[in-house]
C-alpha cells in the first residue's frame, strides 16, 4: 500500500507537528507501507521541488505569487489552489492508493478535490482546531468572520472525507458534536518513541553547576513560551513555593512570544537567582536539560485549545520517568491520573499550583512509585507502534468504501 501524506510543513523544520509526522512515517514504514509526502506552500520556499529527509521523500509546493497570495483570507485560498495543483502532479507520478491529509483544513480541501479527480479515498487528520490556536496567538477573534470561516471549512472536510482521525478524545467529541458520525472518527493519540527515552538519564554535573542548580530541587518547563502554557502562573507561584521550600529552583528552557514578559516579571519579583532562563537550545542538547529537572510543570490555562487538545510534552516527561505536575484542563486529564501518574492542580490558580508543588517536594518517598506508574502508562497506552497500528482499520475501511462506490472519472 502506498500512502500520500498531505502536510502543512515537515522536517527538517522542527515543531510538534513535524515530530508527530516523522513518527507516523517511521512506524508506517515498519509496517511495510510505502509513503510519499507533499507539503503546502507554508513550508516556505525551497531550492528543489523534491527532497529526501531522513530517508523520506517530500515534494514541495512553491509559494503562490499572484494577487490572491497578498490579500487577507484570500491568501488562504491561494494555499489550497497551489497545493491542489501540486497534488495533481504528484498523484500522476506516484500512483498512491489513498490520500492522508493532515491539519489544517486547507490541506483537506486540496486533498478532497484531487481525491475526487483521481478516484482516491481521502483520510483527514485533525491535530488541533487552528481557529482556536489563532485566537490565542492574537491573529483571530473567537466568533469573528475568520474564525467562523475556518471552522465551517473544517466541518465541510469532516463531512466529505472518507474517514477522520484525530489525536485525542476532546477533539473527537467536538467533531462528533458537529454532526459527524462517531463511527467515522478514530483517535490516533500522540505517543512517544520509548527507545529514545531512558529512565536512567544521568544528571550533567557540569551543566548543573554552570546554571547554579547543584543540590537544588529543579522544577522545569521545556518548550515554547505561549500565553496558554500558563508560565506566568508558574512564576507567580514561585514566592510561595520558595517560602516553604527554599531549595527549589525553576528552569525555563526555550523561548517564544511571552519570553520578554516572563523575564520582566521575574525581575520585578526579585527572582533572578531562583528562576533560570536558558533561551532556546539545540535540539540534540535538550536531553541534557531534561536530565537536570526533578519535576516537569505544565500549568496550561483553561480555554478551548487546552481543554480539547492533549499535548505531547507531558508524555515525553513520563516516558523518561520524570515527575509531572499539570493543571486540570481537559487535555491533561487524558494523560495524568492524579496521585498515580502525576499531580493535578486547579487551572489558573497559582496558590493551588504552589501547594501542589510544596506537597510533592515534601514527600520524596512517593516519587519512585509515581515515576514507575507514569512510565507503565506510556508503555501500555502511548507507544508509537501501538498508536500508528490503529491506521490499519481506518485505511482498510476507506479503501473498501471507495472500491464499492461507483466512480466514473478517469484516474490520472
Amino acid at each position: 500500500m502506498k500512502i500520500l501524506h498531505v502536510l502543512d510543513h515537515s522536517i527538517p523544520l522542527h515543531s510538534g507537528y513535524t515530530f508527530r509526522t516523522r513518527a507516523i512515517l517511521e512506524q508506517q514504514r515498519a509496517l511495510g507501507w510505502e509513503t510519499v509526502q507533499v507539503t503546502s506552500s507554508k513550508q516556505g520556499r525551497s531550492a528543489v521541488e523534491m527532497e529526501e529527509v531522513d530517508g523520506f521523500r517530500f515534494y514541495r509546493t512553491p509559494p503562490s505569487s499572484g494577487l490572491l497570495s497578498k490579500l487577507p483570507v484570500a491568501n488562504q485560498w491561494a494555499v489550497v489552489e497551489s497545493l491542489a495543483r501540486r497534488l495533481d502532479d504528484v498523484i500522476r507520478r506516484e500512483s498512491p492508493d489513498l490520500l492522508h491529509a493532515h491539519s489544517p483544513a486547507l490541506n483537506g480541501m486540496a486533498a478532497l478535490r484531487m481525491g475526487r479527480r483521481h478516484g482516491l479515498p481521502v483520510i483527514y487528520e485533525c491535530r488541533a482546531f487552528w481557529e482556536d490556536a489563532a485566537v490565542d496567538h492574537g491573529t483571530s477573534r473567537e466568533g469573528g468572520v475568520r474564525y467562523r470561516l475556518t471552522r465551517a471549512m473544517e466541518t465541510h472536510v469532516f463531512r466529505e472525507a472518507d474517514a477522520v482521525t484525530t489525536i485525542c478524545e476532546g477533539l473527537k467529541s467536538d467533531i462528533v458534536a458537529r454532526g459527524i458520525d462517531e463511527e467515522k472518527v478514530t483517535v490516533i493519540p500522540n505517543a512517544v518513541d520509548l527507545e529514545r527515552f531512558s529512565t536512567e538519564s544521568a544528571r550533567d554535573a557540569e551543566l548543573a553547576a554552570r546554571l547554579g542548580l547543584e543540590g537544588k530541587v529543579v522544577l522545569g518547563f521545556l518548550g515554547s513560551f505561549y500565553a496558554y502554557e500558563g508560565l506566568m502562573l508558574l512564576v507567580e507561584a514561585m514566592p510561595q513555593i520558595l517560602e516553604h521550600r527554599p531549595e527549589v529552583r525553576l528552569l525555563l528552557v526555550g523561548g517564544g512570544p511571552q519570553e520578554a514578559e516572563l523575564r520582566e516579571r521575574v525581575r520585578q519579583s526579585g527572582l533572578e537567582d531562583q528562576v533560570v532562563f536558558t533561551g532556546r537550545v539545540p535540539h540534540d542538547e535538550v536531553d541534557r536539560y531534561y536530565g537536570l529537572v526533578d519535576i516537569l510543570v505544565y500549568p496550561r490555562l483553561a480555554m478551548r485549545l487546552t481543554q480539547l487538545v492533549t499535548p505531547l510534552k507531558p508524555l515525553e516527561a513520563m516516558a523518561q520517568g520524570k515527575l509531572v505536575v499539570a493543571s486540570d484542563v481537559g487535555g491533561h486529564l487524558e494523560l495524568v491520573k492524579n496521585d498515580v501518574t502525576g499531580r493535578l492542580f486547579h487551572a489558573g490558580d497559582p496558590r493551588a499550583l504552589a501547594e501542589t508543588v510544596i506537597d510533592m517536594v515534601g514527600h520524596p518517598h512517593r516519587w519512585e512509585r509515581m515515576r514507575q506508574s507514569a512510565r507503565r502508562f506510556v508503555e501500555r497506552e502511548r507507544s508509537w507502534p501501538r498508536s500508528v497500528g490503529r491506521y490499519r482499520l481506518v485505511y482498510a475501511k476507506a479503501l473498501s468504501k471507495k472500491q464499492r462506490a461507483p466512480f466514473s472519472a478517469e484516474r490520472g
